[in-house]
């Protein structure tokens, strides 16, 4: 995988600058907000109702069809081993091509019987014993996507009686050979027949954004709605599909997700400045973050991305108040996210192909104090500041900073397992 050079992050000091962040550099408490009695919700209780973005891992982008219930089992197991399921992760999704192409005599799915010879709910049972969740897939349609098994138009109460019966948690609902019947319908009725089966599912639609599903998902029983098509492992379409939440935010909240679909991070198609780029706004969007890579073979550097315990928890603040644009400047912008215990965070994005300064103020942030304290997220560097944010930003990188008025709490303890050593620095 390739590795490009490191983000260099560091908080100007240059004087006169008005109500910006500069300031005098030192070193700020290690106490953090817990320290008084947390702020955030739990993450594995927040997530068993999406109260946050849910966070796990999925098949599709990495295996696409080629899956079996040994890759679900080793995955649950990498989960675990790597860490990831301390910082968050907790489903297992399995995607498209896991039954057979025709329903059994009784009229419901059938595993496939060659990858998956022991069925789901094994599969469940083997995920569950690890303390994760299982997840799986089919669409709002005739077949799925890749015509390979049934959809579940028409049969929607029995194949979700069949998932509970199985032990499934997390749906993912797509839109492939859906007959040109109407969105709401197809949407509402799978819907209506999670909530009679009585078992917590997650409901993920997966409508592409054809329809505007941000204004009814709700309303179809969804806790979760794709906003776009599919994304791809490159820059140009993760940053077309970045474009496409502009205006979004307001539509997103607890119980309810704008999703601009699943990470590419480790699947070797971008290098990881740009991974980090793709994970640190997707986090400040209130993503579901649902890793797409091979977990058992992943690199110390996908594995520090993804672990970014300080950028994970930009994703699963209790507020649920997604992050948006507040300035484009062509090749740079800024973005920015309210966090509930009354810091900011700040992402300052380089789309150009140089390097680049890029600044942003308090204002901008949506903060007014006297003083700051700004951690690098990325870096893990911590400073004092009282006037303007500054960060030389690597072609496709993104510096990402959480800022706390002088007022709040004394800022947390960096993860210091959470970036790569060396990655960056503050002044």
């Amino acid at each position: 995988m390739r590795r490009l050079g490191g983000l260099t992050a560091v908080v100007a000091l240059a004087a006169g600058v008005g109500t910006g962040l500069t300031g005098s550099a030192g070193a700020v408490g290690t106490a953090g907000p817990d320290a008084g009695g947390s702020t955030e919700a739990p993450v594995a209780v927040a997530q068993s109702t999406a109260q946050t973005p849910p966070m796990g891992w999925n098949s599709w982008n990495k295996f696409g069809c080629d899956i079996d219930e040994n890759l679900i089992r080793e995955t649950a197991d990498a989960l675990v081993s790597s860490g990831l399921e301390d910082a968050g992760y907790q489903y297992v999704n399995i995607d498209d091509c896991w039954a057979e192409q025709n329903r059994n005599a009784e009229g419901r799915f059938e595993p496939n019987h060659e990858r998956f010879p022991h069925g789901i709910k094994a599969l469940a049972d083997y995920v569950h014993g690890k303390g994760l969740k299982l997840g799986i897939y089919t669409s709002a349609g005739t077949m799925t996507c890749a015509n390979t098994m049934p959809g579940a138009l028409d049969h929607e109460d029995v194949d979700a009686q069949t998932f509970a019966d199985w032990g499934v948690d997390y749906l993912k609902y797509d839109n492939c050979n859906n007959q040109d019947r109407p969105a709401v319908e197809r949407y509402r009725k799978m819907g209506d027949a999670i909530k009679k089966t009585g078992r917590p599912m997650v409901y993920a639609l997966c409508e592409w954004g054809e329809n505007q599903p941000w204004l009814w998902g709700r309303d179809a029983g969804a806790q979760l709605w794709r906003t776009t098509g599919d994304i791809s492992d490159n820059w140009a379409s993760m940053t077309e599909i970045l474009d496409r939440q502009v205006g979004l935010e307001k539509y997103a909240g607890p119980d309810g997700w704008n999703d601009p679909d699943m990470l590419e991070v480790g699947n070797g198609g971008m290098s990881d400045t740009e991974y980090r780029a793709h994970f640190s706004l997707w986090a400040l969007l209130n993503a579901p973050l649902l890793a797409g890579n091979d977990l058992r073979s992943m690199p110390p550097e996908t594995t520090a991305i993804l672990e970014n315990k300080d950028i994970v928890a930009l994703d699963q603040d209790w507020a649920g108040v997604q992050g948006h644009r507040v300035r484009d400047d062509g090749d740079t912008e800024v973005w920015t996210k309210p966090m509930s215990d009354g810091s900011a965070a700040a992402v300052l994005f380089n789309r150009g192909n140089s390097a680049a300064t890029i600044t942003a103020t308090a204002a901008e942030l949506g903060l007014s104090s006297s003083g700051y304290r700004v951690r690098d997220l990325w870096s893990g560097a911590e400073t004092e500041t009282t006037g303007t944010l500054e960060a030389n930003v690597p072609s496709h990188g993104a510096a990402v900073f959480r800022v706390w008025p002088a007022t709040a709490p004394v800022a947390a303890a960096p993860a210091s397992s959470s970036y790569p050593a060396g990655h960056g620095n503050a002044r």
